[in-house]
């Protein structure tokens, strides 16, 4: 690794698994101070014992809990340099039709509501970094922001709310001086731990794998190190003129039709 966050304090919310616990990982591998949240307190302990990083158990949507975790970390790092809003969920969703509030309320809580404090709290810790305001924060959208699908209407919803959220910050740190910089990343399938867990536990784990490949016209899911290098890059100074733009790494999955 090039180390080339040497000296810089992450944050990454839904850091124990997948996406944020590869983020965890490559970030600490890059050199960061990495402090990262989440529910799942056995998982958060091997992460650390691997990484050196920090856990601390908190829900991205519990506004009340925000001040706290943001004190905390600046008391022990005395600043905030990169923050990744990975924080995520589907649970308790359903089509437009089916969806009972309370699902809908539930994930955009967490999807939603939970991305505005990170990316706010963030922005309110980097303004006052010693050597000025500045900072990445990076939001992990889907490439169903731009492909609803009928069957998670929260979830594609959400996603492409964080995108015209981070859309908005940008353009807001940008106005007030600000070298804080706002991106978003939309991944497609990523094959997961998760995902990975779907596909052996399918009546055709086969067929089931050959489903999520040919989603995407390079015939395979994204693996987790190639979204995570995507977030180091925005984190990094490599990136320092990118403010207010969606990458999406799909493998083309939303580029076109693929044809018959």
């Amino acid at each position: 690794m090039s180390r080339r966050l040497e000296g810089k304090v992450a944050l990454v919310t839904g850091g124990t698994s997948g996406i944020g616990a590869g983020a965890v990982r490559r970030l600490a591998d890059e050199g960061a101070k990495v402090v990262f949240t989440g529910r799942n307190a056995e998982a958060a302990n091997a992460l650390c014992a691997e990484t050196g990083a920090q856990f601390r158990a908190h829900d991205v949507q519990d506004a009340a809990s925000w001040p706290a975790l943001m004190k905390a970390i600046l008391s022990e790092h005395g600043r905030l340099d990169i923050a990744f809003a990975n924080a995520g969920s589907e649970a308790g969703d359903a089509s437009v039709e089916d969806i009972t509030i309370e699902g809908w309320n539930a994930v955009i809580g967490v999807n939603q509501t939970g991305v505005m404090l990170t990316v706010q709290h963030a922005i309110r810790a980097m303004k006052n970094n010693a050597d000025g305001p500045t900072g990445s924060i990076i939001v992990n959208s889907s490439m169903n922001a731009h492909r609803a699908m009928g069957n998670f209407v929260a979830y594609s919803v959400s996603k492409s709310a964080v995108v015209a959220l981070t859309k908005s910050a940008a353009v807001h740190c940008g106005n007030q001086g600000y070298k804080i910089r706002v991106n978003a990343i939309l991944p497609g399938v990523v094959e997961t731990a998760m995902i990975r867990g779907q596909i052996e536990n399918a009546p055709d784990s086969a067929a089931a794998r050959a489903a999520y490949e040919s989603m995407s016209p390079l015939g395979r899911m994204a693996q987790v190190e190639e979204v995570c290098g995507l977030v180091v890059w925005l984190a990094s100074d490599e990136a320092a003129f990118v403010s207010g733009s969606e990458y999406v790494i799909d493998g083309a999955t939303t580029a076109g039709m693929m044809g018959v």
